[in-house]
């Protein structure tokens, strides 16, 4: 395999990483805003 390659599938591989940790990320991140819950207390409003 010549380094052209290797390097080009390294790359690849970290492009890959790097898109799969911001998507972790951007699903693991709770929104900013107003927060509201209906449930069986009643409706809960909280501020994020």
């Amino acid at each position: 395999m010549n380094r052209q390659i290797l390097l080009g599938v390294i790359v690849c591989l970290a492009l890959g990483i790097g898109a799969l940790g911001y998507q972790v990320y951007r699903d693991n991140k709770q929104p900013d805003g107003v927060s509201i819950s209906v449930g069986r207390d009643g409706v809960s409003i909280e501020q994020n």
